[in-house]
């Protein structure tokens, strides 16, 4: 059999697959749209009317030129670009090497589109009606775009490598048959995810996913109700920043914290169902702003064990539903005091964190009362954290404060005899934190039994051969002084109510130079 002549399309290819195949040698753009062809402007692609013949090319020509592609013109380098082009037939590239690039704007896609265990450089799909997406264990050495595409049967990504970009902006997914809209488990992307302005009905996944540069959902909304995820991001690791933030619609418009130009409309990040990030890696930041979490009875917003070296989280209105910073390791926190749920819904065991940078004013008690939230059984260590990341900040004071009201919550799970106990150190030295005190109860006590051994006759000298100077102050100040003698405690024999009054000055001597002894030594060693 005499082999086809590859200068020229094949003869039973139609019309516009035949102006594909020359547009495809010289590395053109092969635009159906009437516009191009003197027409009245296209429908749109999403939501227009059936094609007709004309702006149809089957998937098969398709498949031939990406997988068996006919040698460019001299001086051109081969290209598959169409615009406004329906695909009719299931484009099945599974397996295949696709050397040519690959761009499509505005195109219908009849059936879904199959790149599993794929190889190519870069696929550009902009604006295009996509029944369904199979791309698992996909390999591109350049990028990937999905932007504005509307894909109602899910995309499927798992293990797929994509050498430099991902994107997914502006784009509508719908769930699979299980659920799924987005199912990229294990992807590996060499530089940044853009979703942002993304509209996702059923359950995101990015499990164990590794991404060299950013992920960003700015604007985006995420819908599953009904199912227990809407984001499950379980192990992600993103070597930059993960940003669940508001976003807008420009041009121009870059990722990050850039702010929008002014006048432009800006839209909330909204996550309506469960976001899991657990045990996930931030190589920069997990930025949480102007962002609306829908969460359902068993639904939460999990970010247990995460690491990163900043995490800002200002929702703008609390979650209505868990949230877990369980095992969370964090440098800077910066929150606000309406960023976090009712009391009940948070829980910070074994969160830790390096410092607090909040962005406005978040007043010490009301930090107080988010631990007590968070802790609905008494833990010493969010207190202690609490206080580390203070003193770290130079504010001892505070930090004085907040290990005060962790003994004051300790109190509460004491016996009767231990919070009456503990009690009586708060009001007096406030459990040594406030040695001040200790100097005026002292004052005061000295007083009080200054004008008592001055009101009552003088007791009897306890030697009789030796009779000292009556000194009602010195007296008191001797009994109160539990190691400094000053010659009078010994000096003299108290009887009936006296005794008593002698003795409970010893007592509360005692009991306050202790507890400012321990405030002293806490005060030295900068924290308890």
């Amino acid at each position: 059999m005499a082999e086809r002549d590859r200068t020229a399309p094949p003869d039973d290819w139609t019309a516009p697959e035949q102006r594909m195949w020359w547009l495809f040698r010289a590395g053109r753009t092969c635009d159906l749209h009437p516009s191009a062809q003197g027409g009245a402007p296209a429908a749109d692609p999403i939501d227009g009317p059936p094609w007709p013949e004309e702006r149809t090319v089957r998937a098969q020509a398709v498949a031939e030129l990406l997988l068996n592609p006919p040698p460019s013109q001299p001086g051109r380098v081969a290209a598959l670009k169409l615009a406004g082009v329906r695909i009719s037939g299931r484009l099945m590239l599974s397996g295949g090497v696709i050397t040519p690039y690959v761009q499509m704007d505005d195109c219908r896609f009849d059936e879904q589109l199959m790149l599993q265990e794929c190889r190519a450089g870069s696929i550009r799909l902009v604006h295009c009606l996509i029944p369904r997406v199979e791309a698992a264990r996909l390999q591109i050495t350049g990028d990937l775009h999905l932007p504005q595409c509307v894909v109602p049967g899910g995309i499927r990504m798992t293990d797929a490598q994509i050498g430099t970009d991902l994107m997914l902006n502006q784009a509508t997914v719908r769930r699979d048959r299980v659920g799924r809209a987005v199912a990229a488990d294990g992807l590996h992307v060499g530089q940044d995810v853009d979703a942002e302005l993304l509209d996702v009905t059923g359950e995101f996944s990015l499990r164990s996913a590794r991404i060299g540069g950013r992920l960003s959902l700015r604007g985006s909304t995420l819908r599953n109700p009904s199912g227990r995820y809407a984001l499950n991001a379980a192990r992600v690791q993103v070597e930059h920043t993960l940003y669940l933030t508001a976003g807008w619609s420009a041009a121009d418009s870059v990722g990050g914290d850039t702010p929008p130009p002014p006048g432009m409309p800006t839209r909330d990040f909204v996550c309506e169902g469960g976001l899991r990030l657990d045990d996930g890696r931030f190589g920069n930041a997990v930025i949480i702003t102007r962002a609306d979490f829908r969460l359902a009875d068993e639904q939460q917003l999990s970010l247990r064990r995460i690491q990163t070296p900043e995490l800002r989280f200002t929702p703008g209105t609390p979650p209505d539903g868990m949230v877990s910073l369980s095992g969370a390791r964090v440098g800077k926190l910066v929150d606000a005091p309406e960023s976090w749920p009712a009391p009940g819904r948070l829980s910070l065991r074994d969160f830790t964190y390096d410092s607090l940078t909040p962005p406005a004013d978040f007043p010490l008690r009301s930090r107080i009362a988010w631990l007590r939230a968070a802790t609905p059984e008494f833990r010493p260590e969010p207190y202690e954290r609490l206080a580390a990341a203070l003193r770290a900040s130079g504010e001892d004071v505070e930090a004085r404060e907040v290990l005060l009201a962790r003994q004051r919550r300790r109190r509460e799970s004491l016996t009767v005899v231990g919070r009456t106990w503990g009690w009586l150190q708060d009001v007096t030295v406030g459990y040594g934190f406030r040695p001040g005190r200790a100097a005026v109860w002292m004052a005061v006590l000295w007083a009080l039994g200054a004008v008592y051994f001055a009101v009552e006759p003088a007791p009897h000298p306890a030697d009789s051969g030796y009779v000292p100077h009556w000194n009602p102050a010195l007296y008191a100040l001797d009994l109160l002084l539990p190691v400094i003698d000053l010659g009078q405690d010994n000096a003299w024999r108290e009887t009936g109510v006296g005794q008593w009054v002698a003795t409970g000055l010893i007592l509360l001597g005692w009991m306050l130079a202790t507890t400012a002894a321990a405030g002293a030594s806490r005060l030295l060693r900068r924290g308890a």
